[in-house]
């Protein structure tokens, strides 16, 4: 079968059937009429509506595109073929009744069951099967009750005196391909005995074709496809099939053409069925992608556009709903997600955990896109968290699949990665100045450690399942089930567990030679990891000794990666190493510090707590090129004493939240220690980013 562009088979079609006579003479009451009817077909867009969602054109202009096919020929039938009414927070919000809407307008004249049409339920199916305009169809779905279908099996339109025979049948992976309760008490019969039945009854109904409208797919890893129905079921001339996301246009079995238009509505498949009289004698199969409908200067229809607005609009209302609250801010910062644990990806992984019953979650960082403040969260906050509509699935990996997958998402740390790993169920160190492959350490799930060769259930996102941000590893694991959409598992979650008090549990961890760590071990190992902090001894950290001046100069200059250009006015660095010496020089360029005289820099004496302070804040300003405006508000009382700067210092310090006081003392008299160093530079350096 040639494939030949639609534009060109169309116009040769309807010039052949309406100028016959220039060619031929009088048409003779004998001679059957040429007649063309264009098959329209979607699948597996997943309430993905706009353009550039997933790369698709929206059905805004698809609806254009409809428009000019049904204006070109007036014998027209437009199909999908399943998981239309889930998967983005345009339909979540409504449980499908949004696309419902959209599809009403749209005109489809029937939709086969997809398994993600199922994910409200099989009785909210039923509900939406009441408000679309077209048949939600399905031959192979029962209750185990008594056997009686729980859809449509067929219909038969009979288009310019031509009868179709459509008839749908769903893949039987929807009983783990969502949340087994929404298809409890059904069951999912062999398609390929249904559609030979389905066969039988269209044929004795005389129709002059048959389409079956499938949701089952044709990858190698399926059981039920729609290639081995074409095989075994002779009799179908088309397929217009469904759930793989592939772009198919090949025949099989006896002459049965199959047909996917891929997914999220990349593609507009177009197949032109020619009848001679009754009798099928033509199929032609092709595509009209994104870029060639930009290309012929498609636009976005209006009437559906603005439908799509007011449905948003509508949604804005229900995304208004309180669903819980937070006692602490619930941090989803670009620069935190992407490059370690943060108390929201902690919740995230443990509601997935919690709606999967998994050994472990996994979840990429750079699919959190928002934090979540202190006090109420809305549908709208997680929602804006998690705006990729991805749902939940869960896999079988080894161990040594999963430290695979941990040393792919973190092989970029300490720098910022879409793909940072964010878990539930596991906890793992990394060191980061081993080899590339080897710097996952300690990787333990459920408290025990990790036996590379056992398989482990782990929940992910459907994203990551199939390779996204480069998780290659995960593609080949056998798939166990599919869930929700995963910013209603959260919602749930936040549901249930009201109020939430996130909290970073040491779940991602710097590997660190140091043995004696304390309350700062994650500060530590955050400046241990960028090169900036080093131990007193090669196993001892010393968290409680004081730090001096040459040692928080050298942490400063290393957290902003400074150079000297020349020499200090110090006389008294006799004794430091070069290293150090190169460090107070760079220090004292920049104007983070000062001499205690002209000449005099006193490496080794201890710093006091507002002397720290007062480093920060020349840090700060150095940072920011302007000076910090006072504006006199602290609540610590022990500051009257010092110098107005010192002061000031310990203002910023404190609004910047990277020291805290006493109650009300800030005691800045103390010497700090280098856990405090540790704790006032790594807030800070998170704090400018």
């Amino acid at each position: 079968m040639m494939k030949k562009s639609l534009f060109v088979i169309l116009s040769t079609l309807l010039v052949l059937s309406g100028f016959g006579g220039l060619f031929y003479g009088s048409a003779s009451a004998e001679e059957p009429t040429t007649k063309t009817i264009t098959i329209l077909h979607t699948n597996d867009s997943h309430s993905k509506v706009k353009e550039g969602t997933y790369e698709g054109m929206g059905f805004a202009k698809m609806a254009t595109l409809i428009k000019q096919y049904e204006a070109e020929n007036e014998n027209t039938l437009l199909l999908d073929a399943g998981d239309t009414f889930h998967g983005t927070p345009f339909a979540t919000l409504s449980k499908g009744e949004s696309i419902a809407e959209l599809f009403n307008a749209l005109g489809y004249d029937a939709l086969a069951a997809g398994n993600h049409d199922f994910n409200y339920g099989y009785a909210r199916l039923l509900e939406l099967a009441e408000m679309v305009n077209f048949p939600i169809m399905s031959a192979n779905v029962r209750y185990k009750a008594d056997d009686k279908l729980l859809l449509n099996p067929y219909i038969i339109k009979e288009v310019d005196g031509v009868k179709l025979g459509i008839f749908g049948l769903s893949t039987p992976e929807t009983t783990y391909k969502t949340n087994p309760k929404n298809v409890e008490g059904l069951k999912f019969t062999d398609p390929v005995t249904e559609a030979k039945s389905m066969v039988d009854e269209l044929q004795s109904q005389n129709v002059d074709a048959i389409i079956a409208l499938t949701h089952l797919g044709t990858d190698a890893s399926s059981t039920e496809t729609s290639i081995k129905v074409a095989e075994n079921a002779p009799g179908i001339d088309l397929i217009v099939d469904g759930h793989s996301h592939t772009t198919d246009m090949q025949e099989y079995g006896v002459d049965t053409l199959i047909v996917s238009a891929g997914e999220y509505t990349e593609n507009l498949g177009v197949v032109q069925l020619t009848f001679e009289g009754n009798e099928l004698v033509d199929k032609e199969a092709d595509l009209v992608t994104k870029e060639e409908a930009n290309a012929q200067g498609i636009k976005e229809d209006a009437e559906i556009g603005a439908l799509i607005t007011s449905i948003e609009d509508k949604n804005k209302e229900v995304l208004s709903e309180v669903v819980g609250t937070t006692e602490v801010k619930l941090d989803g910062e670009r620069a935190q997600v992407r490059a370690g644990e943060t108390n929201l990806g902690n919740l995230i992984t443990d509601a997935m955990m919690s709606a999967t019953n998994a050994d472990a979650a996994i979840t990429n960082g750079g699919g959190i896109r928002a934090s979540i403040d202190q006090g109420e969260i809305t549908k709208e906050d997680v929602v804006n968290v998690l705006p990729f509509g991805n749902y939940v699935v869960t896999k079988k990996f080894t161990g040594a699949t999963i430290k695979a997958a941990l040393e792919h998402g973190t092989s970029d740390y300490p720098n910022v990665k879409g793909a940072f790993p964010h878990v539930s169920g596991m906890t793992y160190e990394l060191d980061v100045f081993a080899p590339a492959g080897e710097r996952i350490k300690n990787l333990h799930i459920n408290g025990e450690p990790v036996d590379m060769e056992k398989e482990y259930l782990v929940a992910t996102n459907d994203f990551m399942a199939v390779g996204g941000d480069d998780y290659t590893m995960f593609t080949d694991g056998p798939l166990v089930n599919e869930f929700s959409a995963l910013d209603e598992i959260l919602i749930n979650h936040i549901k249930e567990n009201t109020p939430v008090d996130a909290k970073v549990e040491n779940r991602f961890n710097i590997y660190t030679p140091f043995t004696d760590l304390d309350w700062s071990k994650k500060n530590v190992e955050y400046l241990y990891a960028r090169g900036i902090i080093k131990g007193f001894t090669d196993t001892e950290f010393a968290p409680f000794r004081n730090v001096n001046r040459a040692q928080f100069a050298s942490m400063l200059v290393r957290a902003f990666d400074l150079e000297a250009t020349g020499d200090t006015p110090f006389t008294d660095l006799e004794n430091v190493k070069d290293e150090t010496k190169q460090e107070i020089a760079a220090a004292y360029e920049a104007k983070l510090v000062k001499g205690t005289t002209p000449t005099t820099f006193d490496p080794y004496k201890a710093i006091t707590r507002a002397q720290m302070a007062l480093m920060m804040k020349r840090a700060y300003e150095w940072k920011m090129e302007e000076a910090y405006e006072s504006t006199g508000e602290t609540p610590f009382k022990d500051l009257g004493s010092l110098e107005e700067e010192a002061q000031t210092a310990i203002e910023l310090a404190y609004h910047l939240g990277i020291v805290e006081g006493y109650g009300d003392m800030y005691k800045p008299y103390t010497y700090a220690t280098r856990s405090q160093s540790a704790k006032v530079i790594a807030l800070f350096l998170q704090e400018m980013n």
